[in-house]
């Protein structure tokens, strides 16, 4: 045996004729064990016991809610409309605003300033009498409803404008 062997520390117990050294473990091993144990406690107060963190089903119904909005916007740049793509388009101030200014134009003077009703119907209620979902609503504007004296706004304003008077209409609409 070396020198450096004899000056180290040996166990007294035997164990089918072996012996060991008594040696410390090594730092960097010691350092990730006690890293390990504070990350674990962190983890369990962070998680567990506080608020503070998401829980998996937060967690998986938020990134859902980002994958629904993508898609949407997705859909609004294809140029498909679908009551999505509406959603997203009534969560864009610009787009509120321009419908709003058409909506004062020319269907306040049926519907009224704050869409109370008059003439027409009122349209600051959840349940509409010819459909309140955003495509039903697109196609009322575009179409009319000549039974009830709404006349054709499609030819008039456009798709454009009709799109931002029914994002204006469904960012305002009751739930």
């Amino acid at each position: 045996m070396s020198q450096q062997a004899n000056d180290e520390k040996i166990r007294e117990h035997s164990y089918d004729g072996i012996q060991e050294f008594d040696k410390s473990l090594p730092n960097w091993w010691l350092f990730t064990l006690y890293g390990t144990i504070v990350f674990a406690i962190a983890y369990w107060v962070y998680y567990q016991k506080t608020d503070i963190g998401l829980d998996q089903h937060e967690e998986f119904d938020a990134a859902m809610a980002q994958v629904d909005e993508a898609v949407a916007k997705a859909k609004a740049e294809a140029g498909v409309l679908d009551d999505d793509t509406f959603a997203i388009m009534a969560k864009d101030p610009a787009i509120v605003a321009e419908g709003e200014t058409i909506y004062k134009q020319t269907c306040s003077a049926c519907h009224g300033q704050n869409r109370e009703g008059g003439i027409g119907l009122p349209l600051n209620d959840a349940e509409w009498k010819h459909g309140s979902n955003p495509l039903a609503i697109k196609a009322i504007v575009e179409t009319g409803v000549a039974t009830a004296g709404m006349p054709a706004w499609g030819p008039v304003l456009g798709d454009e404008k009709v799109n931002q008077v029914v994002a204006y209409l469904v960012a305002n609409q009751v739930n």
